[in-house]
């Protein structure tokens, strides 16, 4: 789950004034905000073709890099490494490389290293320049195009090892082939050396073991070394070590055998933690970032330079472990099939949990996690209930006059990997998140259909324990059937009788609308003073909400602070498909106090969003408030009066390191929103052209469901595990005991 700490879109909000008693709104006419006698109606008769900018060669990514990466941010510059990373996987791919490795450099750049056949060098016949030069500065130019390529690649696009080229202040790339060197050098997009060529010593190491993490010439292979740009990268420059190692991890797990090694040879003093504590509105962090410990204040920093190594020869039968780690297996037995029809690979693993009663289904397309799904998932989700309940009716499980088992029973505490090699993969948007060949959903309904048949020819037993858990899974759905109902029947107009005290705004139109989620009436009462009524809610709630990590369906809608979001916020029942046109806000807000309560809330709540309806996470509607934490005055004599509100101990510390006499300043500490006058409420913490907001988003599935579950489930042996790996990183001095 990731914070994204950077401008929040507040366009909407932000374009409404703060309107005072009696103050007139302008309406839109006719679907438009545009004044009849606006000039920007009329036609500039002067536009020309001398007005048409044309950006040659890699211009265009440099003017919009998040075109290419996806922002500028911390998700952006972590890109850059996943595109290079993603050439040697193609190698790896096509059975021309074992070994990859990622070294974080001293000097804050990243090098990137390959046993494969190196980048060809020779002279490409349509740009009249070598090969090399060509792949890094010309866009959609690579060996993932022709018929000569690549047979299987990741790298659809054909941009990344460009890209990195254009985003970067420096780049230089050797290539070892054909017992020669080959190094080139850029900056900013262009090359600044011509090719220069190396005979290389005769006896040379081939490259492999130890001598392959260092920068010595291989037999074969490639080696990018890049430097980001930080006139691109503004608001981070930094590599969270932990967030590569989770995607390393990922590809060596759906890649069994490859080796892949992650390096840290930064020195603790040049670590910082910008990433986490730089100002709210610059920052692109995310709240699993956020929440790691940094390496520089964790007393892991004086263990660097720190190595991890990922290679799994069981491939995703060792990732599907690995995602199972912290449940109880229903079965022993990991259910794997691995079939390749047409020139497509076809590898899944199914591994259902006794305590676990959701589904996770991860779908792989080339190696490239597709979040939306697509035909692979359709494939193996129609077929794998088809087939079940065939099989079931022939074991005599399910009766003749019994209706089938619908998807939904059947998959509760299934963890799924379904990763498909396609030769030709057509995704759905540039972001590449949803697979759309079509003929793909056959092939994986043909496997699934086949090879889950024969497993529980040979295992009937793993079939009668889904069974009893699908049907266990139904009964407590018709249980919970009544409750539901109820819900159905709550409707917006009954909000004035809901438990949590909906303030509601005047406005209709959910993309400007936003809700505060606060706690308790005291801090409710200053959020509805100071809120601006006609696009602001306000929604209070009694104390912390249930734990519907550990409830059931029943139990969830009979909680009256549940019915209340649920309610107020128009989420439908759980499990069924998201509607957005039923939902009332879009910008939810957790609006809490600054202390460990705050903090329990705030997770109850996360909690409730990404189980009940996840959508809501994935598609950005839900934020985080930062209210601050400390209020500075100077006292009466000094020179100006007024207060700066400081949002956290490193802010406070800064502001008084910067004051020549220090004891004219008098500080007060916030201990809850209750104590906040609502005019400071709205200065600090509402009004979009002041406030400091995180967007809260899942870009990692697995990684999400297996941390709440870790948190708010009923194990507590890995909950400890968890605070004691993690205590080394508190600061103490900010916990409010």
């Amino acid at each position: 789950m990731q914070t994204a700490a950077e401008p929040v879109p507040d366009a909407p909000a932000a374009a409404i004034p703060r309107m005072a008693a009696g103050d007139a709104r302008t309406t839109k006419q006719n679907g438009s905000a545009m004044p009849k006698n606006s000039n920007a109606a009329k036609v500039d008769v002067s536009y020309g073709a001398e007005m048409i900018t044309v950006l040659e060669g890699l211009e265009p990514v440099r003017k919009r890099p998040g075109m290419y990466i996806g922002s500028t941010g911390s998700r952006g510059l972590h890109h850059m490494v996943y595109e290079v990373v993603d050439n040697a996987v193609d190698e790896a791919l096509a059975g021309f490389c074992t070994e990859v490795s990622v070294i974080l450099c001293e000097n804050g750049a990243v090098t990137v290293r390959d046993n494969g056949r190196g980048i060809p060098v020779d002279v490409h016949q349509r740009t009249g320049k070598s090969a090399l030069e060509t792949v890094m500065t010309v866009l959609h130019a690579g060996g993932k195009f022709g018929q000569g390529g690549y047979k299987v690649s990741g790298g659809l696009h054909g941009v990344g090892i460009s890209v990195v080229n254009a985003l970067s202040s420096y780049v230089k790339v050797s290539v070892w082939r054909q017992n020669m060197e080959y190094s080139m050098e850029f900056a900013y997009g262009k090359p600044t050396s011509q090719l220069v060529v190396t005979a290389l010593p005769a006896d040379l190491d081939s490259g492999s073991g130890s001598n392959f993490q260092s920068d010595a010439p291989m037999r074969c292979g490639t080696q990018v070394t890049f430097l980001p740009d930080p006139k691109i990268f503004t608001s981070v420059t930094e590599f969270d070590f932990d967030m590569l190692a989770e995607r390393l991890r990922q590809l060596a797990f759906l890649n069994g055998g490859l080796s892949i090694t992650l390096k840290d040879e930064r020195k603790p003093g040049n670590i910082s933690n910008a990433n986490a504590s730089e100002p709210l509105e610059g920052d692109d962090e995310t709240p699993a970032e956020q929440s790691r410990p940094n390496r520089a204040d964790s007393g892991v920093a004086g263990k660097l330079p720190r190595t991890e190594i990922f290679m799994y020869e069981g491939g995703i039968r060792e990732y599907s472990a690995y995602l199972c780690r912290n449940k109880t297996a229903l079965h022993e037995e990991v259910i794997y099939m691995n079939e390749t029809v047409n020139d497509v690979q076809v590898e899944m693993t199914l591994q259902w949990s006794a305590d676990s009663y959701t589904d996770l289904v991860l779908g792989f397309a080339n190696n490239i996690r597709t979040v939306d799904g697509g035909t692979h998932i359709d494939g193996f989700k129609t077929s794998l209930t088809r087939t079940f309940n065939s099989m079931a009716r022939k074991l005599g499980k399910l009766k003749e006059k019994q209706a089938n088992l619908s998807g939904e029973f059947i998959r509760e505490g299934l963890t799924a990997v379904v990763s498909v090699k396609v030769p030709d993969p057509e995704f759905e948007g540039q972001t590449k998140t949803k697979l759309g060949n079509p003929e793909v959903r056959s092939i994986v309904e043909k496997v699934t259909s086949t090879c889950f048949a024969d497993f529980v020819e040979l295992s009937p037993q793993v079939l009668f324990k889904v069974y009893e858990k699908a049907m266990n899974a139904f009964d407590a759905a018709q249980a919970a059937r009544n409750a539901r109902e109820l819900v159905r029947r709550k409707t917006v107009l009954e909000s004035s009788t809901l438990p949590g005290k909906l303030a509601d705004c005047s406005s209709r139109e959910p993309a400007e609308a936003e809700i505060f989620i606060v706690e308790g009436d005291s801090a409710g009462g200053s959020a509805k003073q100071g809120r601006d009524r006609f696009f602001q809610a306000i929604l209070p709630l009694r104390g912390k909400i249930l734990n519907i990590e550990k409830a059931e369906d029943g139990r969830i809608y009979r909680n009256t602070e549940i019915q209340a979001l649920i309610s107020a916020l128009g989420l439908g029942i759980r499990g069924e498909a998201f509607d957005v046109s039923q939902l009332r806000y879009h910008r939810i807000v957790i609006l809490s106090d600054a202390d460990v309560d705050g903090a329990h809330i705030r997770t109850l709540l996360l909690t409730f969003f990404f189980r009940y309806q996840r959508a809501l996470l994935e598609n950005g509607f839900i934020y985080i408030a930062c209210p601050p934490l400390y209020k500075v005055t100077r006292k009466s004599g000094s020179k100006s009066g007024g207060g700066t509100f400081l949002f956290d101990e490193a802010e406070l510390r800064a502001y008084l390191d910067k004051q020549a006499n220090p004891a004219t300043v008098t500080v007060q500490r916030f201990k809850g929103l209750g104590e906040m006058m609502p005019q400071q409420l709205w200065d600090t913490t509402m009004n979009p052209d002041s406030r400091r907001m995180k967007q809260v988003t899942v870009d990692d599935a697995a990684a999400a469901d297996a941390l709440f579950r870790l948190l708010m489930g009923d194990e507590v042996a890995p909950r400890r595990e968890f605070i004691e790996s993690h205590a080394a990183s508190l600061d103490l001095d900010s916990i409010d005991f």
